[in-house]
């Protein structure tokens, strides 16, 4: 069933040119991700099939009896409502029901208008619904009804407009970057909602996880042209790459016919015959396709990094308390040349205010940060930069001055620099309140990048950014020789840069996990359920006052056990080691089916008795 028809729309502002005779349909059920640089029109594009705008020429078609919604990147929301207010007023007429039980709860003195609401709740199937509605709202962490949306953050804005869009229960929903300012844990729950319901979908989001996970089609708008790929993300980027190169390979092969067409026409007479002349219209069209080359566009960032002494920056029992909250407590980290940090948790939990203080913005309460004397930040925060009435792009980048220099004692001019962030010269003079959200985020990450730091702090520097530019700033950072530090909610851009992680658990807690987003959540899923919420470290400190309690309700033999599993585990994941180290040396096809073999016995042992060292300890614990 088609829910969608878009029919050769365009869209220009002035001059500037975004799009002309676009055409894709969209049918029930399909779940498309939509992938264009910035600037090339991909949130106008959202904005018409939402009826916020209108196209220069064509038209867009919906089937009449669907109910749409739209996620935008800003939502419009009365400042004056609050939360509860907010929720109600969508048009989702089973939530009109919903409102008049919750009023009814609050009032049980009037036991009729409870009784007739009730009534109305089980004819209109509700109940469910209710059950649906606090998840949304408890995930989304929307839980103080009377709060009202002046109050609210941006985040807190952009969860609510979230929250009332899916509990319109639409047929079909446009989302314009959906995954910023949720924090990982309501991401994966998103992500986990919108493989599971039956949503026909339209997005545009720089997570590329999320698009993998939820799309079953990728629809590519590159140099005006439309491109479908009927996969997922993986798939779009196998095909596209294959159509790269063909295109490749095709003018490659138009470039050898002109050279020989080329020869041709300069031997010829000047009187020619028609054969000659209808050759020549073909020299022509040829020459026109050897021409052709692809817009590629690669940023080169070769910016040269400022030396780094032996001291980076050491943080010694540093603690931390906003508005009563306690942020961090006693925390310790010396840094080391090169490290590659990553920084989860959930909102709200200190992640920013661990880079300000890490700054010099904001002081700790208790305990002090040490700066090395040759570190010099490159600080890339979520507010972004601050645009001047009038000023033009390539007069941001003159601020710190008309030449840059790169790598091998070369320099590169302020235009040239923008050339290779992908403003090119008519771009360079446009004014900067003009550009594009991604337009203004790849230029103020330019800024802060060209000043030379040799230690990174990025704070959610992938929102707003396109694919491409995505790709480019991991290649930069896997080369980059200095130290990074990076907040970001872009699994994909996390699981690329980081080497560990420093995980904001709340109440002050920051765990130190030696791997990146990946590897901490297959060990989160791994660990024993009654466990979950307990560090690495806290388990080490209960296994060892545990073992010890007079307390403890083991048997004579489940203690002896639980004492011979400690020294088991230590001697099995020994030799798990040494069998890795094995994989290191040359072995033949045999030896590594053995060697595998031999490997997975190992491991199995280690999660058995882990498991059963988990029980007597969970047994000793509740005899406490």
């Amino acid at each position: 069933m088609n829910y969608l028809s878009v029919e050769n729309i365009a869209k220009s502002y002035g001059e500037r040119e975004l799009f002309r005779n676009i055409s894709f349909g969209i049918n029930e059920g399909q779940k498309v991700g939509f992938v264009a640089k910035n600037g090339t029109g991909k949130t106008s594009l959202l904005n018409i099939l939402a009826g916020t705008d209108t196209p220069d020429e064509g038209q867009v078609v919906y089937r009449n009896d669907i109910q749409t919604a739209f996620l935008s990147q800003e939502p419009d929301l009365d400042p004056e409502l609050n939360i509860e207010q907010v929720i109600f007023s969508s048009e989702n007429p089973i939530l009109k029901i919903i409102e008049r039980y919750e009023k009814a709860v609050h009032n049980p003195e009037d036991a009729d208008a409870l009784q007739k609401v009730m009534d109305e709740m089980e004819a209109a199937n509700a109940w469910d619904f209710e059950t649906r509605f606090k998840q949304i709202l408890f995930k989304l962490n929307l839980e103080d009804f009377q709060k009202q949306v002046k109050f609210l953050s941006g985040g807190q804005k952009k969860r609510l407009a979230l929250a009332r869009m899916l509990l319109k229960n639409p047929d079909f929903i446009i989302l314009d970057e959906p995954t910023n300012h949720l924090d990982l844990d309501m991401i994966e729950w998103l992500e986990e909602y919108f493989r599971k319901e039956d949503f026909t979908i339209f997005m545009v989001t720089h997570d590329r996880y999320f698009l993998e996970r939820v799309c079953n089609e990728i629809i590519e708008l590159e140099d005006g042209k439309l491109y479908t790929y009927k996969g997922n993300y993986s798939y779009y980027l196998t095909k596209r790459d294959e159509r790269h190169e063909l295109e490749k390979t095709n003018t490659e092969k138009a470039q050898q016919l002109y050279k020989k067409e080329l020869d041709w026409m300069r031997r010829q007479p000047k009187a020619r015959t028609t054969k000659s002349k209808s050759r020549i219209d073909d020299f022509y069209e040829i020459k026109d396709r050897a021409s052709q080359r692809r817009k590629d566009h690669q940023v080169q960032l070769e910016i040269n990094m400022e030396r780094m002494g032996s001291k980076i920056v050491e943080i010694h029992n540093i603690s931390k308390e906003l508005g009563g909250k306690k942020l961090m407590e006693g925390f310790d980290y010396n840094f080391k040349k090169g490290e590659r940090v990553g920084i989860i948790g959930k909102n709200g939990t200190g992640k920013s205010t661990f880079l300000n203080m890490l700054t010099g913005i904001i002081p700790p309460d208790t305990g002090k940060i040490i700066v090395g004397e040759t570190i010099k930040f490159g600080y890339y925060t979520q507010k972004g930069m601050e645009i001047k009435p009038g000023q033009k792009v390539v007069e941001v980048i003159r601020e710190f001055g008309d030449y840059i220099p790169l790598k091998k004692g070369r320099q590169i001019s302020a235009e040239q620099l923008l050339e290779r962030f992908l403003f090119d010269r008519k771009k360079q003079y446009d004014y900067v309140e003009k550009l594009s959200g991604g337009e203004k985020k790849r230029l103020y990450l330019c800024t802060v990048l060209i000043q030379n730091p040799n230690f990174l702090i990025l704070d959610e520097p992938t929102n707003d950014l396109d694919v491409l530019t995505l790709n480019v700033l991991e290649n930069f950072l896997l080369d980059f020789p200095g130290c990074v530090v990076v907040v970001s909610h872009d699994r994909y851009f996390m699981d690329k840069i980081v080497d560990h992680l420093f995980v904001f658990q709340g109440d002050g807690e920051i765990q130190d996990f030696p791997g990146n987003y990946t590897d901490y959540r297959e060990y989160e899923s791994s660990r024993p359920k009654s466990s979950n919420s307990e560090t690495s470290e806290a388990k080490q400190e209960k296994k060892k006052t545990s073992s010890t309690s007079s307390g403890s309700a083991l048997s004579y033999n489940e203690k002896k056990e639980f004492g011979k599993l400690e020294k088991e585990i230590a001697k099995l994941e020994e030799k798990k080691e040494e069998i890795q180290q094995e994989f290191l040396k040359e072995l033949s096809g045999e030896e590594i089916n053995k060697t595998s073999q031999e490997l997975k016995k190992v491991e199995d042992d280690i999660e058995t008795k882990t498991n059963r060292w988990f029980e007597l300890m969970e047994k000793m614990e509740n005899s406490d």
